[in-house]
């Protein structure tokens, strides 16, 4: 066998050994970016769920709380944007806007001792409560998918066939700095 031959041999294997590497990692990449959108697709469930529950909760409360009147038009614009967003990113900032109103509706629930005794609120609010638990975990397991994915698509040489094929990195759910700080309830 000729040298020349020999040359073309060893280039065509070196060709295919790398285009079955880029193969491999850009089938990866295409596998978690379709966890992430599935992972999303249940956060976004139980999003849902909660922002069919707040009409119920906000007329339940009105009912009881008339003079709390701007924390419940804060609640009602809040899941007005969560109906709007467009991008998950801007889904994230609704419903983090969304959780902080909920939260403090919860404060002024506290000042009413009717209302919190009330069955139709008290069921109202352990299904938001299961809800709230719900989203919490399926936001974990979104950003767990987001994570392993984004180390996925910066990590050398992955990062060269990532940016090749356009991946980007995924948005993290990440909680609003106001969550940070617990409510405060005054009586």
């Amino acid at each position: 066998m000729s040298s020349g031959k020999k040359v073309i041999i060893v280039l065509a294997v070196i060709a295919f050994l790398a285009i079955f590497l880029f193969a491999g990692d850009y089938n990866k990449f295409v596998k978690m970016d379709v966890a992430i959108k599935a992972a999303w697709s249940q956060v976004e469930n139980q999003l849902q769920r909660r922002y069919d529950l707040i009409p119920n909760l906000v007329e339940t409360v009105k009912g009881y709380a008339k003079q709390e009147k701007d924390v419940l038009v804060e609640v009602t614009n809040a899941r007005s944007r969560v109906g709007g967003a467009g991008t998950v990113p801007d889904k994230i900032a609704a419903n983090n806007e969304l959780s902080s109103a909920l939260s403090r509706l919860m404060v002024v629930v506290e000042r009413y001792p009717d209302l919190k005794s009330n069955q139709n609120f008290l069921k109202l609010q352990d299904e938001l409560a299961g809800t709230e638990n719900r989203i919490a975990v399926e936001r974990m397991r979104y950003n767990e998918a987001v994570k392993i994915y984004n180390q996925a698509i910066r990590t050398f040489p992955a990062n060269i066939i990532a940016g090749i094929f356009g991946f980007k990195e995924a948005a993290f759910f990440e909680a609003p700095k106001e969550a940070k700080a617990a409510p405060k309830v005054k009586f």
